[in-house]
């Protein structure tokens, strides 16, 4: 399994930290690897639990102020003492120390946060180490998998330092790696394999794109996450919801969500935001149609549905598609579309009319307005504030592929895709061409967005609830808590394919995860 290659914790946690060149990380990274690009050092002291407790985060300091002059080998040898244990010895230390800086302000601070970039890489090469030798001796002690163990972790390796060398724009040592990685990782190989394949092409997409070394800037990518032709693409992401919970998992929550909000009314407007997320029916607006037929005791109910987005075409079959779904029910239908991106989407677009439960529904698609100036994601969350919608309902990719530095979102989405991977190998068989569709035509094409992409062509830019959870709140939404989870858990119950999910609560919201491995998040939020 390829989540056994990886640890669940997060190996950067750079959000606060400040900008820094592409040739200044070049230094600072490959400063740790004197002999071997992808080789640890690892003191044997060392202990995994002593690694995973230990948050990254708080022992990142504030580069912009000093109070006492230092040198970069004490701040990098303070830093590394955390890691090791208390019995680490001198030698370690002082092989990854630094000159003493000169006494410029500009320059100390430079080095100092290039010292914390080369630390948290020697970090991970060493929890990598720890990982590989827990794994080999459980191995061991079983007597087997060891020669896939082996392979799993060189496979890392190889990804690690080829992510590294296309970051300091290496292009002789990066194509040699990248050479090997095509000969390892393999489109029907192992679930590790099939997700390094997919990372494999993001680097070469990256490497070809980077400017040489000194060059001002970042060559604009020509692809982006619709680059694959639109049946297969469309075609993928129908048996994706089909065959994973993911989507699925989304639609109930909201629905559910929906019909609670909705009690007692009989007028209900749903806002789909991007509408139907391109699957060619409308699957959760005909679920919910036959959930409102179902209700008992409660009033006539009129459905009015408008959805976002710039395939007119598509929507509007979906529309006379969910119109005969809702005639047959016996529910008032009403459908319209509003042929807008969600960054130009305005106020008066949408038609709100007295009496009625206005609900705004957005199922992964906010994270694609994400942009690094922030402002067309405030924008929307500002209008639809004022449309003062009963409730909002969010549900997104759980998982932090949207900072600022490019190793950290490489690392993040390896951990993150390698589960669903996993989850793949364990549904569906090594060969099944369902399963090489899903991998190739859709998740390889986020990968290579997440990897290759910068600016505006990076669409994929996922983020962790609680960064979600800080956006939202600072538009003037207020959380309201999900008390679904014994009915989410009664339902992923109910579908057998599905076993490895697993559903939490989470500070109100509620969380789809493979093994633990937060995947997919949905919360509600009120005005």
């Amino acid at each position: 399994m390829a989540q056994n290659f990886l640890s669940n914790h997060e190996v950067y946690n750079v959000e606060s930290c400040e900008a820094v060149s592409a040739q200044d990380f070049c230094l600072s990274a490959t400063a740790c690897y004197p002999n071997n690009p992808y080789m640890p050092i690892l003191d044997n002291n060392s202990t995994a639990s002593t690694l995973i407790r230990q948050p990254f985060s708080d022992e990142i300091q504030d580069h912009k102020r000093l109070k006492r002059t230092v040198s970069t080998a004490e701040s990098t040898g303070s830093n590394v003492s955390n890691l090791y244990n208390e019995g680490s010895s001198n030698n370690n230390i002082s092989s990854i120390s630094r000159a003493r800086s000169s006494s410029s302000l500009n320059s100390l601070s430079k080095l100092h946060f290039r010292d914390h970039i080369r630390t948290y890489t020697l970090r991970y090469h060493a929890a990598e180490a720890i990982e590989e030798a827990m794994i080999n001796a459980d191995y061991q002690e079983s007597g087997t998998e060891e020669d896939g163990s082996a392979d799993g972790m060189r496979l890392v390796r190889l990804l690690v330092a080829c992510a590294e060398a296309v970051a300091c724009r290496d292009r002789t040592h990066a194509s040699v790696l990248l050479s090997e990685l095509r000969a390892n990782a393999l489109v029907f190989g192992s679930s590790f394999q099939r997700v390094a394949s997919c990372f494999v092409q993001g680097l070469a997409d990256r490497l070809a794109l980077v400017q040489p070394l000194g060059a001002v800037g970042f060559a604009a990518p020509m692809m982006n996450i619709m680059d694959v032709a639109t049946d297969k693409q469309e075609e993928a992401l129908s048996l994706i919801y089909e065959n994973c919970p993911h989507i699925q998992f989304g639609h109930f929550v909201a629905n559910t969500t929906i019909l609670e909000a909705f009690e007692g009314k009989s007028i209900l407007h749903v806002v789909d935001l991007g509408m139907t997320l391109g699957l060619a029916h409308g699957h959760q607006w005909c679920a919910l149609i036959h959930r409102l037929a179902d209700r008992d005791g409660q009033p006539p109910c009129h459905l009015r549905i408008t959805g976002v987005g710039l395939s007119v075409d598509r929507f509007r079959v979906i529309g006379d598609e969910l119109g005969t779904c809702a005639k047959n029910m016996g529910i008032s239908f009403e459908f319209s579309v509003v042929e807008s991106n969600l960054e130009n989407l305005q106020t008066e677009d949408i038609k709100h009319q007295d009496g009625e439960v206005l609900v705004v529904n957005s199922i992964l698609q906010l994270h694609c307005v994400v942009k690094e100036s922030r402002g067309a994601l405030n924008s929307l969350l500002q209008i639809i504030h004022k449309l003062s919608p009963k409730v909002l309902l969010v549900v997104e990719q759980d998982s932090s592929h949207n900072g600022p530095f490019f190793l950290g979102r490489f690392m993040e989405a390896l951990h993150y895709y390698s589960a669903i991977f996993d989850s793949l190998d364990v549904m569906l068989p090594k060969y099944d061409t369902k399963r090489a569709k899903m991998e190739q035509f859709y998740f390889a094409e986020e990968i290579k967005n997440i990897v290759s992409c910068e600016g505006p062509a990076r669409v994929e830019r996922h983020e962790k609830v609680d960064q979600w959870r800080r956006r939202l709140s600072r538009a003037g939404f207020q959380a309201a808590p999900m008390k679904l989870i014994a009915q989410a858990k009664q339902w992923l119950g109910k579908n057998k394919g599905f076993l490895g999910y697993t559903i939490v609560e989470d500070k109100g919201c509620l969380v789809l995860g493979w093994k633990s491995r937060p995947i997919v998040a949905a919360s509600c939020w009120k005005c």
